[in-house]
C-alpha cells in the first residue's frame, strides 16, 4: 500500500475509525452468520446464498484493509501547527466571487472528507488548489473547466 500521509481533521479521523472498527467488529461477524447460515443449506457448488456472502466477505475485508491502511498513514491536522493567515488544509476560507459578487465560505479538507454540500472541498480540487497558499485580501484566478474564477479572499479561520 502507499506510504505517503494522509492529512485529516480529527472528525474525518474519527469517522474513518469508526467505520473501520465497524466493519471489523460489527459486519464480519454478520458475515460469519450469513455464511454459517449458508453452508447449512447443503451443496455449495449451487449455492447462491453462500457465493454472496462469500463475495461480501471478500469486499468487507478489502475495505477493513484500505481503512487499516488510512488509519495507519493518517496525519491528523493540528491547528496551531498551521499557518493562521494563509489559506491551508483545514482552514475555513471567506470568498467574494468578483463577477457575480457571492460570498461564499469552504473549509479545505482531504479528498477524504470533501462534501460539496456541505461546503467542504479538497485541497486537491482545481479551487482548492488555486486557494493553497494565498492570503486574506488577495485576489487568485483559479482555472476550472467551465472557465476562469476570479475571487477575493475575505477572510481565512480555523
Amino acid at each position: 500500500m502507499s506510504k505517503q500521509y494522509i492529512y485529516l481533521t480529527r472528525e474525518g479521523y474519527e469517522k474513518l475509525r469508526e467505520e473501520f472498527e465497524c466493519l471489523k467488529n460489527v459486519k464480519r461477524k454478520e458475515i460469519a452468520e450469513a455464511l454459517e447460515h449458508a453452508r447449512s443449506l447443503g451443496d455449495l457448488r449451487e449455492n447462491a446464498e453462500y457465493e454472496a456472502a462469500k463475495e461480501a466477505q471478500a469486499l468487507n475485508e478489502k475495505r477493513v484493509a484500505e481503512l487499516q491502511d488510512k488509519l495507519r498513514r493518517a496525519r491528523i491536522i493540528e491547528d496551531e501547527a498551521i499557518s493562521k493567515d494563509e489559506a491551508r488544509i483545514g482552514a475555513k476560507v471567506g470568498l467574494k466571487n468578483l463577477q457575480s459578487g457571492e460570498e461564499l465560505e469552504y473549509t479545505l479538507v482531504s479528498e477524504m472528507e470533501a462534501d460539496f454540500s456541505r461546503g467542504r472541498i479538497s485541497v486537491n480540487s482545481p479551487v482548492g488548489q488555486g486557494l493553497l497558499g494565498h492570503k486574506e485580501n488577495e485576489i487568485v484566478k483559479i482555472k476550472i473547466p467551465a472557465g476562469i474564477l476570479e475571487y477575493k479572499i475575505l477572510k481565512i479561520s480555523r
